[in-house]
């Protein structure tokens, strides 16, 4: 059989370095500025109610564009299982956004809506232009609730169906929004290096601090996206304590002077005029909402989000070991799911998969009676299997007619270990067909065709994978490997040949459509 080597995209900069500038370039970044500076600042910061904004349509090209040098980074991660979770509580939120009329038909159709999550550590998240949002796992990681983090994701929601980026952008004159990305990009660049004085420097250059005042979401801004953001969580359904307990979080670590760890606060200020504001408006106080229990399938995810950061092995230990502790006794059962997924996982990525089998199988009679967390469980039991070489085990703990994505990625992927995809292709040939812009299912239904022997099919999947992160040129080359392999063989599937054909039309127009836009740096 031919071996198969599927495109990877090229190594780009740090991922941290471009989430910490889209935060301070795109959000209220506004703790670097002097004082005089600011208050100069603020007097030409567009109203809310101005007009002559962006066109949808150019916001979400230039958000393409950024967002494609995400999907690069190294730092990008698509979790099937916490994308998952993520993207419940998000869908959950569009739905109430729409039946409140804060997300419009427009909107609705022309932007992204994706949300890209990041490996970092600091607790963050931000929006970028045409409806994108980042999501570094560190925030996951500290949150105690769906409800909290809905707050989150709610206010950066109403950032953008408010269309606050492009106010501020159309402020400026058509050349601003190739201004920034470049900006963007050079900060990438200043980020290889993981220096974080680098990044400072760049920022305090003196264009870039024209360019930061003329960004910050203004206070009116802020508190508008508070009162949205509030409306569309409680009407999705998250408890409004959720909101409570994550300001609370926030002034705590305001109170502390912010050590570093929450960028989200240095982007998005917690003044007083903002918790004033908010506690009047909705009648709750931080010291005495009832706070929103602890969920155990939410301690699995937030254990998940600690060790994709990559906290080095003595952490991973240390969470090993903390399974065995005498505290874990003493807390309560959602707590010690969380403890245990923690180590399981931990032992899985220390490659202790003897360890990591004993610690799940504690997990599994721990979770037993909580449907959501046992499925969590069994889905990291399958994982563990996988990563250990026993693909029959996992295959034997799944379910390869579900629908729900991290399970059927789990699936396929003991499928093709086994090298028996046939049950699996049409499953991951539907949900690609309905979700066009999954890369990693379009990769995933790559590797099964490879297992299949059916390289031209496999090179086709690659091909839309690279479309779906935007890297045009690269899906190019792989269309024309695709004609190339057409022409090769005997036996053409014409129906398949058809769509190669068109799809390669398709992406060689994108191609020129992207060599013809101004470079952004």
């Amino acid at each position: 059989m031919p071996r198969l080597t599927l495109h990877r995209p090229t190594k780009s900069p740090s991922m941290p370095a471009l989430r910490s500038l889209c935060a301070t370039f795109l959000i209220a970044s506004q703790v670097l500025l002097p004082v005089p500076a600011l208050a100069q600042m603020q007097q030409i910061l567009p109203g809310m109610g101005d007009g002559g904004e962006m066109t949808a349509s150019a916001e979400r090209h230039l958000g393409d564009q950024i967002a494609r040098e995400l999907y690069r980074d190294t730092d990008y991660i698509d979790d099937p299982v916490i994308a998952a979770y993520v993207q419940d509580i998000w869908q959950r939120l569009l739905t109430a956004a729409r039946a409140r009329g804060e997300l419009t038909p427009e909107l609705d159709e022309r932007f992204a809506w994706t949300i890209l999550l990041g490996r970092d550590r600091n607790i963050n998240a931000f929006a970028l232009p045409g409806g994108y949002l980042g999501l570094n796992l560190g925030l996951v990681a500290v949150v105690g609730s769906r409800d909290e983090l809905a707050t989150v994701l709610g206010h950066e929601l109403s950032h953008v169906t408010q269309r606050h980026i492009s106010r501020i952008m159309s402020k400026q004159g058509k050349q601003m929004p190739l201004m920034i990305a470049g900006l963007i990009l050079g900060m990438i660049a200043a980020g290889k290096s993981r220096n974080g004085d680098a990044g400072q420097a760049v920022i305090m250059g003196s264009q870039a601090l024209f360019m930061q005042n003329q960004l910050s979401f203004s206070r009116d801004m802020e508190r508008e996206a508070d009162r949205i953001g509030f409306g569309v969580m409680t009407q999705a359904g998250f408890a409004p304590q959720g909101a409570a307990a994550m300001f609370e979080k926030l002034q705590y670590a305001s109170r502390l002077n912010d050590n570093g760890s929450y960028p989200y606060l240095r982007s998005h200020p917690l003044t007083t005029e903002r918790i004033s504001d908010m506690q009047g408006r909705f009648q709750f106080r931080m010291d005495a909402a009832p706070p929103v229990p602890l969920a155990m399938d939410h301690a699995m995810i937030a254990a998940r989000a600690r060790v994709l950061t990559r906290p080095g092995v003595d952490v991973l230990r240390l969470w090993i070991e903390s399974a065995s502790s005498g505290e874990f006794a003493k807390s309560s059962p959602a707590q010690q799911a969380g403890t245990l997924y923690a180590a399981a996982m931990s032992a899985k990525e220390m490659r202790d998969y003897k360890n990591a089998r004993t610690l799940v199988e504690r997990l599994v009679a721990r979770t037993a009676d909580d449907a959501a967390a046992a499925k969590q469980a069994r889905w990291l039991n399958a994982e563990i299997e996988l990563a250990a070489g026993a693909a029959p085990k996992a295959a034997a703990l799944l379910d390869a007619k579900s629908k729900e994505r991290p399970e059927m990625m789990l699936a396929a992927e003991a499928a093709t270990a086994m090298r028996q995809p046939a049950p699996m292709i049409p499953v991951l040939r539907d949900w690609v067909a309905a979700n066009p812009r999954d890369a990693t299912a379009w990769r995933t239904l790559a590797n099964l065709y490879g297992a299949q022997n059916d390289t031209l099919r496999a090179v086709r999947a690659d091909a839309e994978a690279n479309v779906a992160i935007l890297d045009y040129p690269a899906a190019r080359d792989r269309f024309k490997a695709a004609q190339e392999l057409v022409r090769q063989s005997k036996a053409v599937d014409h129906y398949e040949a058809s769509i190669i054909d068109t799809r390669a039309r398709a992406v060689e127009a994108l191609v020129k459509e992207q060599a013809a836009e101004p470079p952004l740096k």
